[in-house]
């Protein structure tokens, strides 16, 4: 009881902090390839939710647009962790990630009776795109520079939150899945984290919180007990210089680093799969993964509910 009574006492000065202010949440694909660690997860979502803090939720679902692309018969082209997008496989992205992927998730709200919309980028306008230009890129770390076409792959142009602020306004938890098109009506995937940052940067979210399977930022990644709980932007390019991000984890830093030059106050890279982990990161002052400002200050360091 002493234990549960401590937990209380120090989560309520973030509940009067965060009450009314915008968190927007990115889970990745493998979050969601299991239906007990989605449960969890999003019931630590609700529960923001019922704290008064505005929710909004951008997912991937690469692991399943792949799955269903073998069943098809039809095999991903993958060049350096970016999929390449012809006709086919924008098909297979329509029907995993608006389709199965995000009524899932949908369902797994109803379940914790949280009123959650689904939308894509396509939406009511939410967001426009342009075709990714061709780029030269190394297939693999030291590779010769190949010319890729990504094919039905965007770059986000504009987003219009007007969407985004109905739903808030109404109560419903927005749940993007990461599909946009073009002023002509042309479909594109795109990444998550991408729209991710974009969305937090328009609503001038207080958090952005990069949900993956890892615990956060390595300072080895071959050892775990080297996660790095606080750093700021310069931090991230010394670890950058160093080799020390590579992978998957490059998009995230990148995303995470655009959002706090665009006004989000605070982003966070976090392991999605661990159950408490969000609550843990959002309520406690030693957090759970990695916390990223852009100047790293003694006050943002201590992680204080009067400058978390």
């Amino acid at each position: 009881m002493s234990d549960t009574i401590h937990a209380l006492r120090q989560a309520l000065p973030y509940v009067r902090l965060y009450k009314g202010k915008t968190f927007v949440v990115k889970i990745g694909g493998r979050i969601l390839q299991k239906r007990d660690i989605l449960d969890a997860l999003v019931e630590e979502l609700c529960l923001l939710h019922q704290v008064g803090i505005r929710i909004v939720v951008v997912h991937g679902g690469g692991p399943q647009a792949t799955e269903l692309s073998r069943r098809l018969g039809i095999e991903p082209t993958i060049v350096a962790g970016r999929r390449v997008t012809d006709e086919q496989t924008l098909e297979v992205a329509k029907m995993v990630y608006a389709g199965s992927l995000n009524v899932d998730m949908l369902s797994v709200f109803r379940a914790h009776q949280t009123p959650a919309v689904g939308i894509s980028g396509v939406d009511a306008g939410l967001l426009t795109a342009q075709r990714r230009h061709k780029k030269r890129i190394e297939p693999f770390p030291g590779a010769e520079p190949v010319e890729v076409d990504f094919g039905f792959v965007g770059d986000i142009v504009r987003v219009d939150p007007a969407i985004l602020e109905s739903l808030l306004a109404s109560g419903c938890v927005p749940v993007i899945s990461p599909l946009a098109c073009d002023e002509r009506g042309t479909v594109f995937n795109i990444n998550a984290d991408s729209i991710a940052e974009a969305v937090a940067r328009t609503l001038s979210a207080e958090k952005l919180l990069i949900l993956t399977d890892s615990d956060g930022i390595l300072r080895d990644v071959a050892d775990p007990t080297s996660l790095v709980s606080y750093i700021d932007i310069a931090g991230i390019e010394r670890l950058r210089a160093e080799g020390r991000l590579t992978g998957g984890m490059l998009p995230k830093v990148d995303g995470a680093i655009a959002a706090l030059r665009g006004g989000v106050r605070r982003a966070h890279i976090l392991n999605g799969t661990r159950t408490g982990t969000l609550l843990m990161e959002i309520f406690t002052n030693s957090g759970s993964g990695t916390m990223i400002t852009e100047r790293l200050t003694p006050e943002s360091a201590a992680a204080t509910p009067s400058a978390a």
